[in-house]
């Protein structure tokens, strides 16, 4: 594709990453998988101190998930942020995303709650869909114990997370409730088709490959999830009309780009008020990486100032 341009940092990065021999997710296995991904504590430094931090324990229907509850200086009810992690659905989890959501909350004024849904392949599709959707309608139950204003509440997450986030804004809307105010949607997986054109221009060597993306999917679904199903692809839901507002975020060597465009366009063309940011240069993951890359703390920059916008208005 004529005129693309890696961003010089990035471009560092991915440097960094091949001479340490680091191999594509797809030829590793689960754990090792796993351990490697660890790596996204580092690339975010060290996070921000807030006001206080919760661990706490968030009955699911079939365990009990572990959650993480940010609450930044200032006098509440405070709106507040369900965030399901980035990790294919398989690898990572709350501790290593913790600094990104400590200045999250203090960069949105709103508490984050940080949920630690199940994993595959030991816990497949659609568990973790069903511990998301658990952790809203725990948020909303217990919104005064935190001191959240339970009519600005968000659903937001980054890739696989954003997956899971925008299917329980459909199924919240389906179901009439909990109302959300709000969806943050970074790079998200909303579709198991790898052959979109930005699936194939970006098929290797920008972290997240087009057989990366295979191998996710694969070990998130059973053999039975053949047919379309909303719960695991938002994109095929049959309306996605009036839901919350929308931040979708997609970038520009990432084989999802063209999930999240599409995904923005669906919603605007059925009426959803969307904004979509495509950033030139960047790849997937890139929101983790604010202690190396300038384009991760702008992206969050903009998350922030958007957050702000939507959910800091009055609760009457």
């Amino acid at each position: 594709m004529p005129g693309r341009v890696l961003d010089p940092q990035v471009e560092a990065l991915l440097q960094q990453m091949r001479e340490a021999g680091q191999p594509p997710f797809e030829h590793m296995s689960v754990p090792q998988a796993r351990q490697a991904a660890a790596v996204f504590a580092d690339l975010q430094g060290p996070g921000p101190e807030v006001a206080s931090v919760q661990h706490r324990f968030i009955p699911g229907p079939t365990a009990d998930l572990p959650a993480r509850i940010y609450t930044p200086q200032g006098e509440g009810p405070f709106p507040a942020i369900l965030y399901y992690h980035g990790s294919g659905w398989v690898i990572l989890n709350i501790e290593i995303c913790d600094a990104t959501m400590r200045a999250l909350a203090n960069d949105t004024g709103c508490v984050v709650v940080a949920l630690n849904y199940q994993k595959a392949p030991e816990h497949k599709f659609p568990v973790p869909f069903n511990d998301a959707w658990a952790g809203l309608c725990w948020l909303v139950d217990h919104a005064s114990e935190i001191d959240v204003d339970p009519a600005r509440i968000a659903v937001g997450g980054d890739s696989a997370g954003a997956n899971l986030a925008a299917a329980v804004a459909i199924k919240s809307r389906d179901q009439g409730g909990p109302a959300l105010a709000y969806q943050l949607l970074v790079y998200p997986a909303v579709e198991r088709d790898v052959d979109k054109p930005s699936a194939v221009e970006n098929a290797e060597g920008y972290l997240l490959q087009r057989e990366s993306m295979r191998w996710f999917w694969g070990h998130y679904l059973d053999g039975a999830t053949d047919e379309p199903d909303w719960r695991a692809f938002p994109l095929q839901a049959a309306s996605l009309a009036d839901l919350p507002p929308a931040l979708v975020v997609t970038a520009e060597f990432d084989p999802l780009r063209d999930d999240g465009r599409l995904y923005a366009e669906r919603l605007r063309a059925e009426g959803v008020k969307v904004t979509y940011s495509n950033y030139d240069g960047m790849i997937h993951g890139f929101y983790w990486m604010q202690a190396v890359l300038d384009g991760a703390r702008e992206l969050h920059a903009e998350i922030a100032r958007e957050v702000r916008a939507a959910l800091h208005t009055s609760s009457s």
